[in-house]
């Protein structure tokens, strides 16, 4: 019978709404108030009122070796999950059963001492996991070499720029051998070559035997690297299946089916700031918002948003991507240089960026689509990778004279000759 390193009973998260704590009494208020208001909580009690449950009931094991990829929306509660089964916080209701040291990186600068140096912290962390100082120096050499920082490995971290710092922590993280490696989405700071090397050397942990638990938006991922997947939907499990069946049914539900989104407040992070994002829209090419689109017509997207003060260098974009997380292209407002140019500062007010997919692009099928809003290698303001999905009904496509699937994301009509020759 296999082993299961990690075991979740029935855990559930409870915090207080508001972030400021209330004024100090005197004991001689709360005296009065206990004997005349005998229904009401002492003061300083989360009540209904005043909290919320970031995760309810929550409860499912992961074998030994095993991948477990975590997905949801903005607000579901993997973050708050994965700092349970990292001791960072401990669970309202429930417990949970670690069978192994664990390694985990949660968000920049978590477990990390901004006054030592790189190398002073690569040490500490390796002896948080319970490892001895000639293990981790064995490993030393290894970890900065993946990490690039050698330069200012002997620095305070707290000088390092976040990249810096991201670098350093994966690599400690990673490289320390820990049984189980938590992973949250902060992959998305580093660059892209960076996030690929992340991806490969969190591939090779699990061919380790390791047990991987991995947060993240990039569906592609969580195919490639879990053999299984949980997901979460407002602090709440609604499925653990084989990641292929997971992701297909979190990329299919959830999304509006009129062929419009719009963004509620709880949906938007606060890092977002002064981006406001309000919708996005999908149009025929009758000019009527439709979840269902024809190939053989221009499909017409449009991405409402707010600037809540001006932005410099803002690019505001799509991704295209496969209900299987492939992704099939990507494109910004500004990718044309004269546009570039003419929006290089965007003032305070609200705006709609529009694009349009040709004719005889897209094969039939469902396709998702994300939204991004950054200044290039400086601030991701918004990221929505599954803003919406939408459907392409392949009717007059080129070669449908013929009753067989065909294969491939795109269907394009090319442009063909045929010669005779006697």
């Amino acid at each position: 019978m296999p082993q299961n390193s990690v075991i979740v009973s029935h855990i559930g998260k409870r915090y207080r709404i508001g972030a400021a704590p209330a004024s100090y009494r005197t004991f001689r208020e709360t005296l009065i108030d206990t004997f005349t208001k005998p229904k009401k909580r002492l003061h300083g009690k989360m009540t209904d009122a005043n909290s919320f449950w970031a995760l309810k009931d929550i409860s499912f094991n992961v074998e030994k070796g095993m991948a477990l990829g975590i997905v949801g929306r903005n607000g579901a509660g993997k973050s708050t999950l994965l700092k349970i089964l990292s001791r960072v916080t401990e669970p309202t209701v429930g417990s949970a059963t670690i069978s192994g040291r664990v390694g985990s990186l949660l968000e920049v600068g978590t477990g990390f001492h901004p006054e030592l140096t790189g190398r002073e912290n690569i040490y500490l962390n390796g002896a948080i996991l319970g490892m001895k100082h000639e293990e981790i120096s064995r490993k030393m050499d290894e970890i900065i070499a993946f990490s690039e920082v050698e330069e200012f490995i002997d620095t305070p971290v707290k000088r390092y720029s976040s990249g810096m710092y991201l670098r350093l922590a994966f690599a400690v993280s990673a490289h320390l051998e820990p049984e189980i490696l938590v992973i949250d989405e902060v992959l998305a700071v580093g660059d892209a070559e960076f996030q690929r090397k992340c991806l490969g050397k969190m591939s090779d942990v699990a061919d380790q035997g390791r047990t991987v638990l991995f947060v993240s938006h990039n569906m592609s991922a969580i195919l490639r690297l879990t053999q299984e997947t949980i997901v979460l939907e407002k602090g709440k499990l609604v499925m653990q299946a084989p990641s292929a069946e997971a992701v297909d049914y979190y990329l299919s539900h959830g999304f509006s089916q009129e062929g419009f989104r719009v963004w509620t407040p709880d949906e938007i992070p606060a890092e977002a700031a002064p981006f406001v994002p309000v919708a996005i829209r999908i149009l025929n090419d009758q000019g009527n918002i439709s979840d269902t689109v024809r190939s053989t017509q221009p499909i017409h997207i449009e991405f409402e948003y707010q600037l809540e003060e001006a932005i410099t260098g803002l690019r505001v974009g799509i991704y295209l991507i496969s209900v299987r997380g492939e992704f099939i292209f990507t494109s910004f407002d500004v990718d044309d240089s004269e546009r570039f140019e003419e929006f290089s500062v965007r003032d305070k007010g609200t705006y709609i960026s529009r694009c349009t997919i040709p004719a005889d692009f897209l094969n039939e099928g469902r396709f998702v689509l994300g939204v991004n809003a950054s200044t290039f290698k400086i601030k991701r303001y918004f990221h929505d990778e599954q803003a919406l999905v939408f459907h392409v009904d392949g009717t007059g496509a080129p070669g449908t004279q013929w009753p067989e699937p065909r294969t491939g994301l795109i269907r394009p009509r090319l442009s063909w000759e045929i010669e005779a020759k006697n």
